[in-house]
């Protein structure tokens, strides 16, 4: 069984969650108008010229969860999905995972993203597996705090290899789609990677090493 590994934000669908669960609160008036975005969209910048400072966008980012209780969390997820992220959905995305389905690899995504956001992502994708940067959860309520090393850059290698020894995996034959040059550790890593409509960094990189480069954004 041969990994399929993929990178969430900008490679399975055309947006980045993350942020975009950032601009739904706004539209919610959950969370202060001017000073809410102005962070929002600079992590986002950070992010986009890989100079994220990731534990500092974590708290940011999962301090609003710490005001809401479980219930009414998932009601607004359910409606994040329906308005955020099912109509930036890609058809050529579900082809793909639907082509490594069929060949008997297993499916995996693999995500900086928190797992609030991204746990009901995966599961409306189909895919076998996510590893995210998980919140942390005490007497049911989020903390605001997060478990273990963030699933961010060199993170995900880590990440991957404690979840290759937990399973008695190996990289053998696997795949890894990505469209960041945040991403770059993980792809050095496995003998198939690959850049799905790249930032511009990674697509230099993909260019000078010969990695396939892949338009998902095209229809199927």
């Amino acid at each position: 069984m041969a990994l399929a590994i993929f990178d969430l934000d900008n490679t399975l669908i055309n947006g980045d969650s993350d942020h975009s669960w950032g601009e739904f609160l706004l539209a919610r008036k959950l969370v202060d108008e001017q000073a809410y975005r102005h962070q929002n969209d600079q992590f986002y910048q950070d992010y986009q010229s890989a100079s994220l400072d990731i534990d500092a966008y974590l708290r940011f980012a999962l301090q609003p969860l710490t005001q809401y209780s479980p219930s009414d969390l998932a009601q607004l997820h359910k409606d994040f999905m329906r308005e955020y992220i099912e109509p930036i959905m890609l058809p050529k995305a579900k082809q793909l995972l639907t082509e490594h389905r069929e060949r008997g690899d297993y499916l995996l995504i693999i995500t900086a993203t928190n797992g609030f956001i991204t746990r009901p992502i995966a599961a409306h994708l189909e895919v076998d597996e996510i590893l995210a940067t998980d919140p942390e959860l005490k007497n049911g309520r989020y903390t605001g705090g997060y478990l273990g090393t963030p699933c961010f850059g060199a993170g995900k290698v880590t990440n991957l290899k404690l979840w290759l020894d937990k399973h008695n995996q190996d990289l053998d034959g696997s795949y890894f789609y990505s469209d960041s040059i945040n991403d770059l550790p993980l792809l050095e890593q496995v003998p198939h990677p690959v850049a799905v409509n790249p930032d511009a960094r990674l697509a230099a990189v993909a260019r000078e090493r010969n990695w396939p480069i892949l338009d998902l954004h095209e229809q199927p």
